[in-house]
């Protein structure tokens, strides 16, 4: 079988993320995937019509709303408050990892993983300055536990709401509960333990000090408050429709949108915020939209998958399958190619939980494997010096996943 332009292209593309220079030229990621969107426009590889119509609008809504949302928040000064007043009570490297993981991921299960990766990058880097912790220990800490964290929820990321949407599933609340809960949280504390080993070198034992960060902004603090308070009412709200069954239209896009209303209204400010928050991510993605429609179109992995001898249904195959093929063609796409097999198949729910856990915890194998690595990673560059390199997140996050999906499959056999 030859192998189609797309997935060279994709290769290539994958690359020049991991080593992101070439001779005397160096790539940002968005640059990487830009260049492999254009590249299989101008090939010919997908249709121009094809590729806008690719792009998820409803996405890139989402991220500027709630990057509108981070960017008010950190120059206020009030996304530094939040952070003394959360993290406080920490009085050491250990305590401090803890709340970090625990936090981040349980709160992502309801405010999705993506917007925790927004808000909690500037905080995670501000608190590796005030505390001389390693930056990247956070940073890896933050897009480990808001993946992980993710799982247990219908709403904890966008493959998790496509799986409880259309996978007839009852009670999507109550049954990712059932299934989920327990393995999740045994998976935060093994990114702790994971985490706490690899740095240990790096470790300290002076006890921490904290100081309240002063807010720069009055005006933009109530403002940001206010979206803030928005986001959790309007997230509370869609969790009430979801969970009882409500037939009504309420998209995450129209949360984001509205939150960040009251700043792009009400703030003198908010041309500079516009301008300042992170564009380079939405060119990311709508970029990142384009290839991946463009491998699809190719059916290589549909092939491939098609021509498997494996048992599709059983939750060992599922998992193994959904984590494999995330790194290739994403996660949202691969679910959307492998939910039906399993309806066709009349797969029961753990199958379908499997492919929740496997296209999600997908996510801490690459950098790539999810958006919010990717939000992290384009954050800390915009913010700092620091940034996570394709190799160590690997070296790191390839371990950590086999041992999470382990855990998930013992989990999913005791019940």
């Amino acid at each position: 079988m030859s192998i189609p332009l797309s997935i060279i292209v994709l290769a290539v593309v994958l690359v020049l993320i991991a080593v992101r220079q070439v001779g005397r030229v160096r790539f940002q990621m968005w640059q990487a995937m830009a260049l492999g969107a254009v590249a299989v426009l101008v090939a010919g590889a997908i249709p121009l019509r094809a590729a806008l119509e690719s792009v998820n609008v409803d996405v890139l809504l989402f991220l500027f709303g709630m990057f509108v949302i981070g960017q008010a928040l950190e120059e206020s000064g009030y996304l530094g408050h939040l952070a003394y007043r959360t993290f406080k009570r920490a009085r050491s490297m250990d305590a401090l990892l803890v709340l970090v993981i625990f936090g981040f991921g349980l709160a992502s299960a309801i405010l999705m993983n993506d917007t925790l990766a927004i808000i909690g990058t500037p905080v995670v880097l501000l608190l590796a300055r005030k505390h001389d912790m390693p930056p990247r220990l956070l940073l890896l800490a933050l897009a480990f536990a808001v993946t992980t964290g993710s799982v247990m929820s219908p709403i904890g990321n966008p493959q998790n709401l496509l799986i409880a949407l259309n996978g007839r599933i009852g009670n999507p609340f109550a049954e990712f509960f059932r299934w989920l809960f327990i393995p999740t949280v045994v998976n935060l504390a093994i990114v702790f333990l994971v985490l706490r080993r690899v740095y240990r070198d790096e470790w300290h034992d002076v006890p921490l000090t904290h100081s309240q960060e002063p807010i720069h902004d009055r005006e933009l603090a109530m403002l940001s408050r206010i979206s803030l308070q928005m986001v959790l009412l309007l997230i509370a709200v869609k969790v009430l429709i979801v969970a009882f069954g409500v037939r009504m239209e309420f998209p995450l896009t129209a949360i984001a949108l509205v939150s960040c209303l009251p700043i792009l209204v009400g703030s003198r400010r908010r041309w500079e915020i516009v301008r300042r928050i992170d564009w380079a991510t939405l060119v990311f993605f709508a970029a990142m939209f384009i290839l991946m429609e463009s491998v699809w179109r190719s059916g290589f992995f549909q092939a491939i998958l098609a021509r498997s001898t494996f048992p599709v249904t059983a939750p060992e195959t599922v998992l193994a399958v959904s984590t494999v093929l995330s790194q290739f063609i994403s996660n949202v796409p691969m679910v959307a190619l492998y939910q039906p097999m399993l309806l066709h198949a009349g797969a029961g729910l753990p199958a379908f939980m499997a492919l929740a856990a496997g296209s999600t915890l997908a996510g801490n194998v690459l950098i790539l494997g999810a958006a919010s690595n990717v939000i992290i990673v384009q954050n800390a560059e915009k913010r700092s010096h620091h940034t996570l390199s394709v190799a160590k997140f690997t070296a790191i996050g390839l371990p950590l996943t086999i041992v999470q999906l382990l855990v998930c499959w013992i989990c999913f056999q005791l019940l």
